[in-house]
């Protein structure tokens, strides 16, 4: 099964890591990241990585944040180009006091700014796109993790598939984090997380999941627009009726 080959050639994949660590080289969420993305581009994913601490973005809904930031470049306006180029966004994230990372609320804002823009069915532009998430620590959150951030996604047009989350905690309490090699000084026999089976077959299902329902929105030219187009739902809908009746 490790050679299985599917038709995701013309399928693109951004991955967006919302770490607080200065570096990507020191990012264990990124870790997990390259796992998941390595799957996608096996199958021909075209892949790209943001790390969003290498540029300069502005928080707050804004789609032009040079006045906030009080500067003459503000990246998002150039990073949100590549979400809507992506047929697949994954953001990744590490826990902190069991929630995602502030990074991570930033970049959520910044997409949400940009949510009005329209495709070219009159549809909101991240209509046709899929979304999941990746998340990592030392400490219990996934759960509580990915449903603020696939909320987010679906909120603001992404498809959401079966299993689009992966991550790893490890035990309860203080611990080596994802991808640690040493703990306290003291070396670990496999890098931390590496071979949880748990991890690795969600990490998998994730990768497909996402890579088919993206395939099944390319193929489909995306979603429908009858009824869900600013000048196409009030015809086809029963919302406004005191006694709503199926029509």
């Amino acid at each position: 099964m490790k050679n299985v080959k599917s038709d995701f050639a013309n399928v693109s994949a951004v991955f967006i890591n919302c770490s607080l660590q200065p570096s990507k080289e020191q990012s264990h969420t990124q870790k997990l990241i390259d796992k998941v993305a390595h799957i996608m581009q096996q199958q021909d994913v075209a892949v790209t990585n943001i790390y969003v601490l290498d540029h300069t973005v502005a928080t707050g809904m804004v789609q032009d944040g040079t006045k906030e930031l009080d500067a003459p470049t503000d990246d998002w306006p150039s990073l949100q180009q590549k979400i809507r180029q992506a047929d697949i966004v994954v953001i990744g994230t590490p826990i902190w006091l069991g929630v995602k990372s502030s990074v991570c609320t930033q970049v959520i804002e910044r997409m949400y700014a940009f949510s009005s823009e329209q495709n070219d069915k009159g549809q909101y532009a991240n209509y046709g796109k899929v979304g999941g998430c990746i998340v990592t620590g030392n400490e219990d959150g996934i759960k509580h993790c990915a449903m603020d951030i696939l909320y987010a996604l679906q909120h603001i047009g992404f498809t959401i598939p079966p299993q689009a989350d992966c991550g790893w905690v490890g035990e309860a309490g203080p611990g080596p984090s994802y991808g640690d090699t040493d703990y306290n000084g003291k070396a670990l026999e496999n890098p931390a997380g590496q071979n949880s089976e748990f991890t690795n077959r969600n990490a998998t299902y994730m990768a497909w999941n996402l890579m088919h329902m993206a395939r099944l929105l390319k193929n489909s030219n995306g979603l429908p627009a009858l009824g869900n187009t600013a000048d196409s739902w009030s015809h086809v809908t029963n919302a406004s009726d005191p006694n709503p009746e199926y029509r």
